[in-house]
């Protein structure tokens, strides 16, 4: 264990400042949710796992989604939005009764029944919602309404999910619900992905030149919500398939023009553009699940390991670095998460369609690198997260 201990440039202050800004609790909990949450999983589905624990497919995207995914969309949001406004977010109280209501959540999936479930899940991002709403209202930030819909929105898809399981909404319902979630997060991913990238790319390597072309950037998410759209309307195989396919091309000529292979030397940089390029894979991926070519789960999988799996742990790092006045550079053990990452992606993926026979075991690595990646960083992050900044500032 004293290998993964933290060794700041100054001897750690003193104090305990988990719940001095959103980021500190969400990104702590969250990775350490979606390391033993996988672990549990992938024992239950080789059936070494006696007591059940998410049972079904769905409750396993569920947990995914609602719990880990948007645990990180949370800290992230608090700590960006008190950037964006100059105004508070929740800290203190109000950011542990949150951090409780996102435990209790997590704890309803498996003890308590739907409506339970249904109604704490539902809250969870609406109280988000809030606690970005108020400071985005009185500074005016129109621009960052839509994370506030979108936010609420996720929470009635998190609700449609539990009254879909017991026939208050139809049983389709629960699909329609995930498959909204997944591609909102995914938008989610291409909104900010455009904002940061290019800048995090020239700032770190001079002379990238990465770009924006901005009609490239508005058909790009433009694309996706036309995405999101078809999937709402559970449009066919003849409207999603093209659809997906010239979305694709859209979004890698967006990356190709962020020069992400003149990143490759640095690791803060490298992994968002990585994360960034399962993008038009998956949907590459959604257009050939479409047309019956090859099972839904590989392009699943490769949008939630891919890219949303590997824009968490590379945002997790910089934003937990950053806003701890810590160098923005990457270590052995960071790159390792990385790393591990994306080494679940292509196993899940590509392991999976070349290797039929031995899909299980392809499902069982891929389980084990991600729960490693998210464990190493829980473990390397606590006393970051946990201790006051380096600099003595409030954050």
């Amino acid at each position: 264990m004293a290998l993964l201990q933290v060794e700041d440039p100054a001897p750690p202050p003193r104090g305990f400042a988990l719940w001095e800004l959103g980021f500190r609790p969400f990104y702590l909990f969250g990775a350490a949710f979606a390391s033993l949450s996988i672990v549990l999983w992938i024992l239950e589905y080789a059936g070494w796992l006696r007591v059940p624990y998410l049972e079904a497919p769905t409750r396993h995207a569920h947990e995914m989604l609602f719990g880990f995914a948007f645990a990180v969309i949370a800290g992230f949001l608090f700590t960006a939005v008190r950037n964006w406004t100059g105004r508070p977010t929740p800290t203190g109280g109000w950011l542990a009764a949150i951090v409780a209501l996102w435990i209790a959540a997590r704890a309803s999936v498996i003890v308590a029944g739907p409506i339970v479930a249904g109604a704490l899940n539902a809250a969870f991002p609406v109280a988000v919602a809030i606690g970005i709403g108020i400071p985005l209202a009185k500074s005016g930030n129109r621009r960052n309404y839509f994370f506030v819909a979108l936010l609420v929105a996720v929470g009635l898809a998190a609700l449609a999910v539990h009254l879909g399981s017991i026939g208050v909404l139809p049983w389709e319902a629960r699909a329609v619900s995930i498959s909204f979630t997944l591609d909102a997060v995914m938008f989610v991913i291409a909104v900010m992905a455009g904002r940061v990238m290019p800048m995090f790319t020239n700032n770190a390597i001079p002379g990238a030149g990465a770009t924006r072309v901005a009609w490239l950037e508005k058909a790009a998410l433009a694309g996706l919500v036309a995405v999101i759209v078809a999937d709402l309307l559970e449009a066919p195989a003849g409207v999603i398939a093209p659809l997906a396919v010239v979305v694709a091309i859209a979004h890698a000529a967006r990356w190709i023009l962020w020069h992400p292979w003149r990143t490759l030397r640095t690791p803060l940089v490298w992994v968002l553009h990585a994360a960034y390029a399962w993008i038009p894979i998956h949907l590459l991926l959604r257009a050939c699940a479409a047309l019956d070519w090859i099972p839904a789960q590989f392009a699943i999988h490769a949008l939630t390991i891919g890219a949303i799996g590997g824009m968490t742990i590379g945002m997790m790092t910089r934003t937990a670095r950053g806003h701890t006045a810590r160098p923005l550079r990457a270590d052995a053990w960071e790159v390792a998460c990385f790393a591990l990452v994306q080494v679940a992606a292509v196993i899940r993926v590509f392991g999976g369609l070349a290797w039929r026979d031995g899909y299980l075991w392809t499902v069982l690595a891929s389980g084990a690198c991600w729960s490693l990646a998210y464990g190493i960083y829980a473990v390397r992050y606590w006393p970051i997260l946990t201790r006051p900044r380096l600099d003595g500032k409030p954050g």
